[in-house]
């Protein structure tokens, strides 16, 4: 099987980047004959934010590359990940044109809201999911503050509506979880077209010893955003004596840094290696985010390493724990005073934290270790290529 990975890097490397290195990477070890196709986001800078979003409905270059790409590799299936904003839409145009059939992960939510978060005002919005053109989102200027650069977001969904990606020029879908199929169905994907499977990822986290050490205090890693939850988590952090390590950077590091209480410690941004230390040693990860997330990669990083996770209810955490998400594990988001009961209560009880992270770690292993899901990947492109060159996939569920 041959594939191509369609995927335009972002300015500061995320999960997304992470997923497609070692989607890669595990695909190409069980036998899989991949190519990249890989943008950069780093070129937009300087750009205005209307020009980017025009540019995101249609790019000569993006188009001319993916069928390039698709002529020199000969791939049975293409998989885009990011082509947002430089390669486009029209990289679902080219392979169409081409015969070959696509997947697409949905990453985000950017095909049901501008802002690609559902959030708004540290809330979380679905005003524009089902609606054939984001109005609402519009009027508030939900993509980077400006009305008009978001009339531009949202005339890319309403394009790809329009000229057919939806219904046509993509395969298959790839959600990450239920509960974002869930909600890309009632945003006008169809239904039949939805395949819900893990990311391949590789666990640092599940080969690095504990030490022998008793696991000591609260960790949280991630993109220090207003989106990640850390106002409420360190109002919280005031009420509970346990040390908080804290890895990762990002625009709000400086003003976290001077509300944070003492037992608060910053690490700026580590390597994963250093990360999957800090879960061997740490009795619990803190997972605050606001927004529903896609797939928080580091709840599942902890699993792997017998760390459990306090999340925000509500969101894709709840599908990544699975059956290992007990009512304990989770607060509610931006509510300070229920993350500090929580996580205290939490804390206090060492023996229930070993039981509960090893629950996490089984469930890891039955459902997100590569072991379990190489063999899912490999049935969404074989579901796709079966599709035929039309991009009319089977009707079976995923």
């Amino acid at each position: 099987m041959r594939v191509l990975i369609v995927h335009e890097r972002y300015r500061q490397r995320g999960g997304e980047d992470v997923v497609v290195e070692s989607e890669a990477a595990l695909l190409a070890r069980n036998g899989v004959e991949i190519d990249l196709l890989l943008g950069d986001n780093t070129a937009i800078e300087g750009q205005g934010s209307v020009g980017l979003a025009l540019r995101a409905l249609w790019s000569r270059e993006g188009h001319a590359l993916t069928r390039a790409a698709i002529d020199r590799f000969q791939p049975d299936v293409v998989h885009v990940h990011n082509s947002f904003p430089l390669l486009s839409a029209s990289v679902f145009e080219a392979a169409h044109g081409m015969g070959v059939p696509v997947v697409q992960t949905l990453h985000n939510y950017r095909l049901l809201c501008a802002n690609a978060l559902l959030l708004r005002d540290g809330s979380r919005c679905e005003d524009c999911v089902g609606r054939i053109f984001q109005g609402p989102g519009v009027r508030r200027g939900c993509y980077r503050g400006s009305p008009a650069a978001t009339a531009a977001v949202a005339g890319y969904a309403l394009s790809q509506r329009l000229i057919g990606v939806w219904g046509r020029r993509v395969t298959l879908y790839h959600a990450l979880t239920p509960s974002a199929a869930e909600r890309f169905a009632r945003g006008g994907i169809p239904a039949d077209r939805l395949v819900v499977r893990p990311p391949l990822l590789e666990y640092p986290s599940a080969l690095e010893p504990g030490g022998g050490e008793p696991r000591q205090g609260a960790l949280f890693v991630g993109r220090l955003s207003p989106e990640k939850g850390l106002d409420s988590l360190l109002t919280a952090w005031r009420g509970v004596e346990a040390p908080l390590d804290v890895i990762g950077d990002g625009p709000e590091m400086e003003r976290l840094r001077r509300m944070a209480p003492a037992q608060v410690r910053f690490h700026g941004r580590q390597p994963a290696a250093a990360v999957a230390r800090a879960m061997a040693r740490a009795a619990l990860l803190v997972f605050p985010s606001l927004c529903y997330e896609m797939f928080p990669l580091t709840v599942a990083e902890a699993m792997a390493a017998g760390l459990p996770t306090l999340c925000a209810d509500g969101g894709a955490a709840a599908d990544v724990l699975g059956e290992a998400g007990e009512p304990s594990l989770f607060a509610r988001p931006g509510d300070a005073a229920d993350w500090r009961d929580k996580a205290a209560a939490l804390l206090a009880d060492p023996a229930n934290l070993i039981r509960l992270g090893a629950a996490g770690r089984e469930a890891w292993r039955a459902r997100l270790a590569p072991e379990a899901t190489v063999a899912a990947a490999l049935a969404l492109y074989r579901r796709a290529i079966s599709g035929g060159p039309d991009g009319t996939a089977p009707s079976e569920s995923g």
